[in-house]
């Protein structure tokens, strides 16, 4: 454990036993300085390697806010008009149509998921069964809250009725329940594509997975999180830059000190990478098979550790933060990314979904819970800004919590200013954002006793 910090907080569920993980790695920072990296459990089962901070994982999505930074680069330098069609970089891809009209799809319409790209599933009619099984979802759970609290409304004095009234709306929703079909939706990992073990030589190589495939939906309309939206991307910066992808993403680690950062490979010896684990139907933990992620690098293909994460979420706090400064400490060095870059990106987009957490949305590559509080000595939701990802065999977080600050409390102080918490785990189907937060609230309420 790094120094620094006296005593750990109560951080709750963390350890590979809770979260049904062979082996997790957790690594917290406070203001720029790591201050908690800790492995537990196992890297490799078999050889009984235990994790530790320094161990190799993949990283899934979080590489989706990586490749961000690629795109946010060019554009900063005016080599990348988000804007555009995206056949202007790359005219392999072809045009496309909805309904039989003319669309366009562009590259911030890319980013944010609203391109209408599909993802894994290829049955657009199961697709949008589930998004309106899911709106339905919520419909009426808002209905069931607006009932309860018109019921409690009502007094003590109807205590009787209003037990007999929640029971008939339970009564009722069970059996709805019983008469309508649920819509039966394969996951990602029953997906055949997840698993591809087909070697691509580049991102163009790769878009002959899905460049012939209908649009789900007219750009721009609806949110569909897309993975392969994101191999797209990969060609656009090739174009736009004019180095392979995975070059100009090396330059991009190297800049900002994540060394321990690559894509995934099989043979490459990469030392204190970790083996992955998948439980089996009998509930046994088995090896995951083989996969190669190079039709998806832009999307889900990096390795990591939570050090290199830390420092990622710390050099995007900094850019975020450094315009506050400013007028008090004018020796400051610029951020890796522009102040205004930094705020598009984490600025909510219309129309999307944030998964991992339904206060938020989703932004540009990050989704990003905004501040929010109702009313007086009640609930405050702090913002933050997060990426999970689940990929065959790993799960991941990466997790920003921006200090609050105003004119006065940016005095004597430099950026970047709050806590980001990494976690990576050897097993798939682990939510991992909810401790993240709770790590990072923590660490924010303790952070009175650092240094």
């Amino acid at each position: 454990m790094s120094s620094g910090h006296t005593q750990e907080p109560d951080l709750g569920p963390v350890s590979p036993d809770e979260v049904g993980a062979p082996g997790i790695v957790v690594g917290v920072s406070v203001d720029g300085k790591e201050i908690w990296s800790e492995g537990l459990g196992y890297a490799d089962i078999e050889n009984r390697v235990p994790c530790k901070p320094e161990t190799v994982m993949r990283i899934a999505s979080i590489s989706k806010s990586l490749t961000m930074v690629a795109i946010a680069k060019l554009w900063e330098t005016g080599k990348l008009d988000l804007d555009i069609p995206v056949q202007h970089y790359v005219p392999e891809f072809p045009e496309k149509e909805y309904e039989g009209e003319k669309v366009s799809i562009t590259t911030r319409l890319l980013i944010s998921h609203l391109s209408g790209i599909r993802h894994y599933e290829k049955d657009m009619k199961k697709v949008k069964e589930e998004k309106a099984y899911k709106a339905l979802k919520m419909m009426k759970e808002m209905m069931e809250s607006d009932q309860g609290k018109e019921l409690k409304n009502k007094g003590d004095k109807n205590n009787e009725k209003n037990d007999f009234a929640k029971a008939k709306i339970e009564q009722d929703n069970e059996a709805k329940g019983r008469n309508s079909k649920p819509v039966k939706k394969k996951n990602d990992f029953e997906q055949d594509e997840l698993y591809l073990k087909e070697k691509f030589e580049n991102s163009i190589e790769s878009l002959k997975l899905f460049k012939n495939d209908p649009l789900f939906f007219k750009p721009g309309s609806q949110f569909l999180y897309s993975t392969f939206g994101y191999t797209l991307l990969a060609a656009i910066i090739e174009r736009a830059s004019g180095y392979k992808f995975l070059d100009y993403m090396q330059k991009i680690f190297h800049e900002l000190d994540m060394l321990a950062t690559v894509q995934e490979e099989h043979e490459p010896v990469i030392y204190n990478r970790a083996r992955f684990y998948v439980y089996n139907k009998k509930r046994r933990l088995v090896n995951t098979p083989y996969v190669d992620n190079s039709y998806k690098w832009a999307g889900g293909g990096f390795l990591s550790t939570v050090g290199d994460l830390l420092k990622f979420g710390n050099a995007m706090l900094y850019g975020y933060q450094v315009r506050l400064f400013k007028n008090s400490n004018e020796n400051l060095l610029p951020g890796y990314l522009k102040p205004e870059t930094m705020v598009m990106i984490w600025t909510p987009v219309p129309n999307t979904e944030m998964s991992w957490d339904k206060e938020g949305k989703y932004a540009m590559a990050w989704g990003v819970v905004e501040k929010k509080q109702t009313y007086g000595s009640c609930r405050k939701q702090r913002h933050y800004a997060s990426h999970t990802g689940g990929a065959v065999g790993a799960s991941s977080v990466l997790l920003i919590l921006p200090e609050e600050l105003d004119a006065e409390s940016v005095c004597n102080k430099v950026p970047p200013r709050g806590i980001v918490v990494s976690i990576i785990c050897n097993m798939q189907s682990v939510g991992l954002n909810s401790t993240a937060l709770k790590i990072a609230l923590e660490f924010d309420k303790d952070r009175s006793d650092i240094p």
